[in-house]
């Protein structure tokens, strides 16, 4: 085995976990998940039947991604941080078969702060931070900082994590970006 398991946790047939991957106390993977290489689940975290998980992500404690949540290389899931996967659930109308899965996608770099909620059915572009505690309820540009409850655009953050100022080039690392739809690229 290349990976580490933690013998507290369960980890379902049918599922890949890449080389170098350690997976920690109290966790369950289900069938059909994906976790690519260099991964780092911490404490306490569930992976749902046929979520994705890129290269080099880190899920700190209590994180639960559940089936249609993918997530690209090199994303952080900071504590408590919560995917959805349902728009109009009830205890007492169960879906069964007729469940409507709502598909979310993190992009390669982007980070989700502590206690941070993502609904369903949407895009955090590469390179996105949303703040801790939260809500995103649409989709986020590509270098976004979003804050607050529902999230809001509060300004634009480098590769390196630094926020960017007016002129799109980052005082900690240097990078330089421009304009690209509602984000921003890196200019080569």
């Amino acid at each position: 085995m290349s990976y580490y398991v933690h013998p507290t946790s369960i980890i379902d047939d049918d599922v890949q976990i890449g080389e170098n991957t350690k997976i920690w106390h109290f966790c369950h993977v289900q069938s059909g998940a994906r976790i690519g290489r260099d991964c780092n689940l911490g404490q306490n975290i569930y992976i749902g039947s046929n979520a994705k998980m890129g290269d080099g992500c880190k899920l700190q404690n209590n994180v639960s991604l559940y089936e249609g949540v993918t997530l690209g290389d090199n994303v952080f899931c900071g504590p408590s941080c919560v995917f959805t996967n349902d728009l109009t659930p009830r205890a007492k109308y169960p879906k069964g078969d007729h469940f409507l899965l709502v598909c979310t996608e993190v992009q390669d770099g982007a980070s989700i702060g502590a206690n941070a909620t993502v609904v369903c059915g949407h895009t955090i572009g590469r390179n996105a931070m949303i703040g801790a505690g939260a809500v995103v309820t649409a989709d986020v540009p590509a270098h976004a900082l979003m804050l607050g409850v529902p999230a809001r655009f509060a300004g634009f953050v480098c590769t390196c994590g630094a926020r960017l100022r007016g002129n799109f080039t980052c005082n900690a690392c240097g990078r330089r970006f421009e304009r690209e739809g509602q984000g921003l690229r890196t200019v080569e």
